[in-house]
């Protein structure tokens, strides 16, 4: 159902973005926990996002990084 897959995606971003801003993971986590006290496949959901964002993130970082080590040459 497209609509689950949207709100776990929405979500994660601002959970992901809240992490971030208050440099606490756990609030991936309790995110998790309240999403899944009413729907386990939204949760799922959600936690997919959320690791396929984290993955996204650190590769980005790691492009940028040899991006910068490149331009210093």
């Amino acid at each position: 159902m497209k609509v689950i897959e949207e709100t776990a995606d929405q979500l994660a971003i601002e959970a992901l973005e809240a992490m971030e801003k208050h440099g606490d993971e756990k609030i991936l986590d309790r995110v998790s926990e309240i999403i899944g006290a009413d729907s386990m496949t939204t949760q799922e959901a959600y936690l997919t996002s959320v690791r396929v964002r984290k993955a996204a993130m650190r590769a980005r970082k790691y492009l940028h990084s040899l991006e910068a080590k490149n331009s210093e040459s």
